[in-house]
């Protein structure tokens, strides 16, 4: 008699990130052993870069992410031209604030999640299901965020059957949320969506909502210590993406330098 294998390789099904979680829950975010749990050392969270602003807005083709490039070590700066905004598949994008370390980790999961199940399946999970997927990954990370290590995510995607952009946000217990028109969240979103509040128009074309979210993350680094600001000297700008029917694109560095330049130039003519 041939006795059937008990590889854990031989069926993964179309979710990876549910495999992992049966066969090897040491791999994901929230079951890492505690550092510092032992002989007294410091708490995982001390120490810690962390991501700050980032912020989607809709528009009249799609929806627009962006996040600062800064990653802060308490009143330090630890970092210049971190990555805060990811392309997932190609009508889908994130943007993550909170602990560096982690916010990474999970947008290469939730990569993997989705070209895993593309796959295997031969198409695109939708865009709901990508965003029920994600609160997963986030309540995952539920026992690291109670040490400090808290993951804050934006989804965003273009939805072919509504023929619109959208956009979600989640809360440390994997709460899902949809916003209808934009959204920002870190240490300086609440700066960053006064802006937005004020600018903000349904039907925006592309330009002008680039410069929205160009001005929102402006304000925000003048009031908010941990998000950077356009660096003119050394090059460094926000990451800023679209996303449409035609997929996820780059808006050029080169276009939002232009951008920040007429934006200072005005800010100088009003003071």
């Amino acid at each position: 008699m041939i006795l059937k294998s008990e590889s854990p390789f031989q069926d993964p099904g179309s979710s990876f990130y549910d495999w992992l979680s049966v066969h090897h829950p040491d791999a994901l975010l929230g079951f890492r052993p505690r550092a510092g749990a032992e002989g007294g050392g410091p708490s995982p969270a001390a120490r810690i870069s962390h991501g700050t602003t980032v912020l989607a807005l809709k528009y009249k083709d799609g929806v627009i992410i962006a996040g600062d490039r800064m990653a802060t070590e308490g009143y330090q700066v630890s970092a210049r031209r971190i990555e805060k905004v990811y392309k997932m598949d190609e009508h889908s994008a994130i943007a993550i604030a909170g602990a560096a370390g982690p916010c990474i980790e999970l947008a290469k999961l939730f990569q993997t999640e989705l070209e895993h199940y593309e796959k295997l399946e031969g198409a695109e999970l939708s865009i709901d299901g990508k965003a029920n997927k994600l609160a997963q990954m986030v309540k995952g990370n539920l026992p690291m965020a109670f040490q400090g290590l808290i993951v804050v995510p934006i989804f965003v995607g273009y939805d072919p059957k509504r023929s619109e952009g959208r956009i979600f946000k989640y809360d440390i217990t994997g709460g899902r949320y949809e916003e209808t028109d934009y959204f920002s969240t870190g240490s300086g979103g609440k700066d960053a969506r006064t802006t937005m509040k004020k600018l903000y128009q349904p039907g925006m074309e592309e330009p002008e909502a680039v410069r929205t979210v160009l001005e929102a993350l402006y304000d925000a680094s003048e009031e908010d210590i941990g998000t950077g600001g356009p660096d003119l000297i050394r090059g460094i700008y926000p990451t800023v993406k679209t996303i449409t029917v035609k997929g996820v694109s780059d808006v050029p560095e080169s276009q939002i330098h232009q951008i920040y330049e007429r934006l200072i130039e005005k800010r100088k003519r009003e003071t």
